[in-house]
């Protein structure tokens, strides 16, 4: 027994933004519709089945006071966002590791999602 479902989903992969219908049959994609461009339906599959996201946000330095940005180095699942916040807020730098420059990996492969923390800041004291 088939249980479809529809997601509405708007396209964010050009400036077009096409309002996609998506049906899924438990974890199967059975059809898209609403896109103007491939690209749309490449969109669609990823975002139904294991949406991802860049993760950006502050790192504390240990006896330092200003936070620096840092952001994930390719998208990860939506469903470890939450988990991977608590890895770098809960793992502030060493002021040993200083100084740091904008790529540096802060943090190799946060929460076993095989991508790093890298700098998106210059970190200089």
């Amino acid at each position: 027994m088939k249980m479809v479902k529809t997601k509405q989903l708007i396209c964010i992969n050009c400036p077009m933004g096409c309002r996609l219908n998506v049906e899924i049959d438990k974890s199967r994609v059975l059809s898209v519709n609403g896109n103007i461009c491939k690209r749309g339906e490449k969109f669609a599959f990823q975002e139904a089945l294991e949406p991802l996201r860049i993760l950006t946000s502050l790192m504390r330095i240990e006896g330092y006071e200003k936070p620096f940005s840092v952001k994930t180095s390719s998208p990860i699942p939506k469903r470890m966002l939450f988990d991977c916040i608590e890895q770098i807020f809960s793992n502030p730098v060493e002021r040993s590791k200083l100084p740091i420059h904008v790529g540096d990996v802060i943090i190799s492969d946060v929460c076993g999602s095989g991508t790093d923390i890298i700098a998106t800041q210059e970190v200089i004291l």
